[in-house]
């Protein structure tokens, strides 16, 4: 299990020092769609570039021209690069296709997706690297999670990894532990914390205690 920090409502300089205060406790850093739609691909560009040992991802969330902007944000230095679960196959495949040829990771996110079993196998079945079930900022209003959605799509899933994000804290690290998924995605439970540092050495030391 690794412990990705996702970075959704930061510029630049403000992820280099935030990624700098855990970088130890972290496995994977995302720069999420907010800072790359508002800062664009020079976001993961930079943060690669200050951070080479971690993994980053590019939460491009594609739905369309997935080759081409696979392609452009390899080029930029993404490991990961994320695809929506409700894009054409067509998209999927070429999203598969021009990472392998790049050498990057493809992750797909379930959010909004309604049949989350069929969805996930068909997936499976395409090559993808993760699958990550996803409660948006919206549904968390309302008091939603993804803890079921993981159990799903765990009991269909054999070739890809699996993954969860949206809302996970502290206090509900253990539900999701117990679920066991390759990757656990949390945004505020680090960086909403006063001292963020705690909260990610904290939060890795649940995650490979297992």
């Amino acid at each position: 299990m690794q412990l990705q920090l996702a970075l959704d409502l930061v510029n630049i300089p403000e992820a280099i020092s935030l990624i700098k205060e855990v970088e130890e406790h972290i496995d994977v850093v995302e720069i999420g769609t907010p800072v790359v739609i508002n800062e664009g691909l020079k976001a993961v560009k930079e943060v690669k570039e200050a951070f080479p040992n971690l993994t980053v991802l590019a939460d491009l969330k594609i739905m369309d021209a997935a080759g081409y902007e696979v392609m452009k944000a390899s080029e930029a230095g993404a490991d990961i690069i994320t695809i929506l679960g409700a894009a054409e196959d067509e998209s999927i495949k070429g999203a598969v296709e021009e990472a392998k040829k790049q050498g990057k990771k493809i992750l797909v996110d379930m959010i909004a997706v309604k049949d989350l079993e069929g969805r996930a196998k068909e997936l499976d079945s395409l090559g993808v690297d993760y699958i990550c079930v996803h409660t948006g900022y919206d549904l968390q209003a309302v008091g939603q999670n993804s803890f079921q959605d993981l159990m799903t799509i765990k009991g269909v899933v054999k070739n890809s990894k699996t993954a969860i994000a949206g809302g996970i804290k502290l206090e509900t690290l253990p539900e999701v532990i117990k679920a066991q998924p390759d990757l656990v995605i949390v945004g505020g439970g680090i960086t909403g914390q006063d001292n963020k540092k705690a909260a990610a050495e904290k939060m890795q030391q649940m995650i490979q205690q297992g």
